[in-house]
């Protein structure tokens, strides 16, 4: 097997966390949609951020593959909170991989020792999955820059005390004229809206960035000028690995629980598992979980052995996120009556599972890229 003792050995402190110190809380944070800091305090403490960074800075220093166990089981409890993991781990790679001492030491550091929160400032009006057409720009302004612009739908942004933001510095060189800068909450004209009421994962706090004029040192731009769109590309396979491990987690919260009411509701004098429709629901389920868990892993693989998993993380992220949906909805009709009534897992897990279709590149953004790779 694949996954060795040191996978396994994370896989089982993971799953006891998410059992103790996450799902008993995953419908309270649902209703409140709060913010819930004392988990991710618990989560630093145990080495569940930055899992691939080094061990230098702050990091658990382990591979991709790690990093997929670690967001299925995170999921497992409440995807929110396996959403911020994956979130921070982004972020984290991005200013390990390309950031200066100084920026590790003033961001990386305190991020991973839960000092300070982030966002990924990408997503704009009219730049979703067209993400060359960034608007928000930043000019050159003495030995700094000045930014102006907004974003829409950024995790993190009403609580972050940074934002790594793709801007456009060369309006002529379209993809090619973009850079990534590192932008303090504390500058002034940094703003954000207010936070989005979303129909899952409510406990992930999702809103807007704005800037207005907004002053930026010369430092703050992460990595080289002009390859910021590069640079964002370079990790859309390891953050597609892992929402395909998020979508894991949903699916297999979803089995769990379809199995444990199967066995217990009664209809016509028995239960509802050994009738035919219900077992070839469970039956889809149970398949479809494991082909999704093993696409995760085959592209934490091939990335772990320094290959692109390009197609891999596509149909790992674009598979594993069908699942989640088709069988949470299946989830919900087991449960018939009471999987459509809030406070049941379930309905938590059907709204929840709907984002791993979108975020992280839509599904159909997916399938072409698989197509692509098919057909060159």
């Amino acid at each position: 097997m694949y996954l060795n003792e040191q996978h396994e050995a994370i896989r089982e402190m993971t799953h006891d966390f998410a059992e103790k110190e996450i799902r008993p809380f995953a419908a309270e944070l649902d209703e409140s949609e709060r913010f819930p800091a004392e988990i991710f305090d618990k989560m630093c403490e145990l080495g569940l951020f930055g899992i691939c960074v080094p061990e230098t800075w702050g990091g658990a220093g382990c591979d991709v593959l790690s990093y997929a166990v670690v967001m299925e089981e995170l999921s497992r409890g409440y995807s929110a909170i396996a959403d911020q993991c994956g979130l921070v781990e982004l972020i984290s790679t991005l200013l390990n991989q390309y950031g200066t001492e100084a920026q590790k030491e003033k961001y990386l550091r305190p991020l991973l020792k839960g000092k300070l929160r982030c966002a990924y400032g990408l997503t704009e009006p009219e730049a979703g999955s067209d993400l060359a057409n960034v608007r928000t720009t930043a000019v050159k302004d003495g030995d700094g820059w000045r930014l102006n612009g907004n974003k829409i739908w950024i995790n993190n942004a009403p609580v972050c005390d940074f934002a790594l933001v793709l801007t456009r510095t060369d309006k002529t060189a379209g993809h090619r004229g973009m850079s990534i800068f590192i932008v303090e909450r504390a500058y002034p004209g940094f703003s954000s809206g207010p936070k989005e009421h979303k129909l899952g994962q409510r406990a992930s706090q999702v809103g807007a960035l704005e800037f207005d004029n907004v002053p930026l040192p010369a430092e703050a731009l992460l990595g080289p000028e002009n390859r910021g769109f590069h640079i964002m590309m370079s990790i859309l396979e390891k953050g597609r690995v892992g929402i395909g491990a998020l979508a894991v987690g949903i699916v297999q919260a979803a089995l769990d629980a379809s199995i444990d009411y199967a066995k217990v509701r009664r209809q016509f004098g028995k239960s509802i598992g050994e009738f035919q429709g219900v077992q070839w629901m469970l039956a889809d389920m149970a398949k479809d979980l494991t082909a999704a868990r093993l696409l995760v892993h085959n592209a934490a693989l091939k990335l772990d052995r320094g290959e692109s998993a390009a197609l891999e993380s596509s149909m790992a992220k674009c598979f594993a996120g069908d699942a989640a949906v088709a069988h949470a909805s299946n989830a919900v009709q087991i449960f018939g009556g009471s999987g459509y009534i809030r406070g049941f897992e379930v309905e938590r897990l059907y709204r929840d599972s709907k984002i791993t279709q979108i975020y992280e590149g839509t599904n159909q953004i997916q399938r072409m890229i698989i197509a692509r790779n098919l057909l060159k």
